[in-house]
């Protein structure tokens, strides 16, 4: 994924909707930091997508979190081909394990020190 700043996505107008990928990578990561920096300028062409956010620990727990305004957007993301192929190649070679978990947003704060 591309260098985010240090700072989290803003905080929006509820309701809108948080896609969790939460993953652990394999040792085989030939074509993963092309891809998923190709996925990060596809996203950002859907109509309704918000942000992300995205962080991983130094045991290689990786989330990654989108904001969508609607669940089209949101549908509209998941039903995109490309994004299909690497989902399918993610399985194959790039991903120990991962979880998904979609969430409808209903409230929302932020802060930010002065």
């Amino acid at each position: 994924m591309s260098d985010h700043p240090a700072a989290p996505v803003e905080a929006f107008e509820p309701p809108y909707y948080a896609v969790v990928f939460t993953s652990v990578r394999t040792g085989e990561q030939a074509g993963y930091p092309e891809t998923a920096a190709r996925m990060e300028e596809l996203v950002k062409e859907v109509p309704g997508y918000l942000g992300m956010d995205h962080a991983q620990t130094p045991g290689g727990l990786s989330i990654t979190v989108g904001y969508f305004r609607d669940a089209d957007a949101l549908a509209q993301w998941r039903s995109n081909a490309e994004h299909h192929s690497a989902q399918r190649r993610g399985r194959a070679e790039w991903y120990e394990s991962y979880t998904l978990h979609v969430a409808k947003v209903e409230r929302s704060r932020a802060f930010t020190r002065a």
